[in-house]
């Protein structure tokens, strides 16, 4: 069967993202503005698909390209300037013209790491003409694969 199930998706598709905030990431207050999460998470898919030996140029060589259908956030507490957060990145969802993922950030709380913002993302698979397009299983093979160790990727 072509397109994976939630269900089945192996353990090992998940990867952790540092970023740190910077100053044009704040509001007034010093806070994480909410639009800055989104980016976040593409950040985080992006490195996803990085450590798993694609860059985003890969997918249009391959005639594919993934835009987000839906995308959605829960905030718990403030992340401020300067924090390090992990990005926890999981792909939760394959299928034959959708991809999605689940998004942790998390930030070192002094006694282990504590979950400031969750989300998710939906992407459609589309070709150049942006209409729906079955992702081939090399594709797909690709984003269910473990990640390659730093001496193996080959961007």
């Amino acid at each position: 069967m072509h397109g994976t199930p939630e269900k089945t998706l192996p353990l090992h598709c998940v990867t952790r993202s540092t970023v740190r905030v910077r100053f044009c990431d704040t509001d007034m207050m010093g806070v994480v503005h909410h639009s800055n999460y989104i980016k976040y998470f593409e950040l985080a898919r992006i490195e996803y698909l990085r450590r798993r030996g694609l860059n985003y140029a890969s997918w249009v060589k391959m005639g594919l390209h993934l835009p987000v259908i839906e995308v959605g956030t829960r905030y718990r507490k403030p992340a401020y300037l300067d924090d390090l957060l992990v990005i926890e990145t999981r792909l939760t969802s394959l299928s034959r013209v959708k991809v999605g993922f689940e998004y942790r950030v998390l930030r070192d709380a002094g006694d282990g790491e504590q979950e400031i913002a969750c989300g998710h993302s939906l992407l459609a698979c589309v070709g150049d003409d942006h209409a729906p397009l079955r992702m081939s299983r090399e594709a797909e093979q690709l984003l269910l694969s473990p990640e390659l160790r730093e001496g193996e990727l080959h961007l």
